[in-house]
């Protein structure tokens, strides 16, 4: 039994590494019927997860999972054929609904924070199935984005090759993702800090290209033929319909903003630096999508030719950038695009390791995923794993020629196809933390104003008007329903596991409880 001691000698002795604050081994405490299961921990000392990073850091986590460079480089071509020319209007309204669905993040990261981001925060609320069902769909975000993100690294690099040394230049984009993949998953075994300082350079490098791309082609006034079409904000004969069905594809974009949550545990002053995080990734990247989705659009030209060149780029960025500025400017943007698409497979895989870990501690899942690198404070086994699971599904694509989405590159399709899996999952995911604010309000879990909460109303509404069009549609082996079929299997076993959702409730309380009282004693020392 150890001795506990007086809360300064405690603290001085964890200092020393003499103890640990959550004892030698992560245990949950339930009731006498449910035997408690330990989570081994490769040593005993120092294994507790360490708060230390900072505001700009948690930021980078969002800022690289999402790859700005990425989603305006590839994610516009998809919807040419449903909206047209009407580009910009979908990611501006992707815009507004994310920011609805980032105020439900943000007052619930405001009173909680734990390694299980959605998981924790809808389990802290609307209870253990629900927060089981939600961790297990943002699970399969980050898993699916874990693979689509070492396909386009796969089509960005073969890109960059093609420009390089010529158009007969390539390497299989599976062997391509398997290299990413080995690459993300040994630095997401380093330390956190690190990893976030290389997302943060390698995305500001490419928003700085962006920039001045964007600035070049509004001062030449677009393409001669079309010029500054500001018709590009109206469904001109294209129908709300049409463009509601297409958001999704702008809700891609902005997947990932909301995954510095993930980093609650480990991020100082989280209650503060979390929801500031959030705010900000929200704000920068819904403005810088707007604006250069508009520049890409007048760019190419808003007539028939000119968004056929859309449609049909491999790499938006890359071909204005050589139409506009230079070959040589080109070839930077290329690879700011193939180091994005690295920083969001960095950033996927090390999301999918800590939801993994934080479902492994409460139960789910093999107990090897909760433990934790005593030097690096990282869940190596659960890194590991996302990190095979990746090259697995991307080399198995890549070999039988599935899935064909219709681009005409089978890296691409593969991304698009995946990519889409991931974002309806998180569609859900949203969905759910946006009910979650009301249950907090009604329980006194968080103040708001009777008003304010026409917003995650408004963000619900939103979030299920885009899911009903992107079904109405849907045929055969659709991602649409892959999504579907992966919730639906969250929700299975969060019913029919009693035992697992008790686990995570008392856990849950547990966890956050600790982390209440942790953040009391910092606000009582920085007193």
């Amino acid at each position: 039994m150890k001795r506990r001691l007086p809360a300064p000698e405690a603290r001085d002795a964890e200092r020393r590494g003499l103890t640990s604050s959550r004892d030698d081994v992560f245990e949950s405490s339930q009731p006498n019927s449910l035997p408690a299961r330990p989570f081994r921990l490769m040593r005993t000392r120092h294994v507790v997860i360490k708060r230390k990073l900072k505001l700009w850091e948690a930021l980078a986590l969002s800022l690289g999972l999402m790859g700005p460079t990425l989603a305006v480089s590839g994610n516009g071509q998809g919807i040419i054929a449903t909206v047209g020319k009407a580009v910009p209007l979908v990611f501006l309204l992707g815009f507004i609904g994310v920011a609805l669905v980032a105020y439900g993040f943000i007052r619930l990261t405001q009173r909680y924070n734990h390694a299980g981001s959605a998981y924790a925060l809808v389990g802290a609320t609307l209870g253990p199935r629900a927060g089981f069902t939600a961790g297990f769909a943002l699970l399969g975000t980050y898993l699916f984005f874990t693979v689509c993100t070492a396909a386009v690294f796969g089509a960005f690099l073969n890109a960059l090759l093609s420009s390089v040394f010529g158009a007969s230049t390539s390497v299989g984009y599976g062997l391509a993702a398997t290299a990413c993949l080995l690459m993300t998953g040994y630095l997401n075994t380093r330390d956190t800090s690190t990893v976030s300082r290389a997302l943060l350079a390698i995305e500001g490098l490419g928003i700085a290209a962006m920039l001045v791309l964007v600035v070049v082609i509004l001062s030449k006034g677009g393409a001669e033929s079309t010029g500054v079409d500001f018709t590009t904000f109206t469904p001109d004969r294209i129908g709300v319909g049409a463009v509601l069905a297409a958001v999704v594809a702008a809700f891609l974009s902005w997947a990932g903003f909301e995954a510095c949550a993930a980093l609650g545990e480990e991020t100082d002053n989280p209650l503060r630096n979390i929801p500031r995080a959030l705010f900000g990734c929200v704000l920068l990247t819904g403005v810088l999508f707007v604006v250069v989705m508009f520049a890409q659009t007048i760019g190419f030209g808003t007539d028939a030719a000119g968004l056929a060149a859309f449609q049909s780029s491999g790499n938006t960025l890359g071909d204005l950038s050589e139409t506009y500025i230079a070959h040589w400017f080109a070839l930077m943007v290329l690879v700011t695009a193939v180091l994005s698409a690295f920083a969001s497979n960095l950033s996927a895989v090390m999301a999918s390791a800590r939801l993994a870990m934080a479902l492994a501690r409460d139960g789910f899942g093999p107990r090897q995923f909760a433990e934790i690198d005593p030097t690096h404070r990282i869940p190596r086994n659960a890194v590991l794993a996302a990190a095979a699971i990746g090259a697995v599904v991307n080399v198995a694509t890549w070999l039988t020629g599935w899935p064909v989405m219709g681009t005409g590159d089978a890296a691409i399709d593969a991304y698009f196809y995946f990519a889409v899996v991931g974002a309806t999952c998180l569609l859900f995911v949203y969905l759910l933390v946006e009910v979650a604010v009301f249950a907090a309000w009604r329980k006194g879990q968080i103040s708001v104003r009777v008003p304010e909460l026409a917003l995650p109303a408004l963000g619900g509404a939103f979030i299920l008007v885009v899911i009903g069009y992107s079904v109405k549609d849907a045929a055969g082996l659709s991602p649409v329903f892959v999504a579907i079929a992966w919730v639906i299997v969250g929700v299975l076993v969060a019913i029919f596991a009693g035992k697992l959702a008790d686990r995570i409730g008392v856990s849950l309380t547990k966890e956050l409880a600790k982390a209440e009282s942790s953040h009391s004693s910092a606000d009582e020392r920085h007193v």
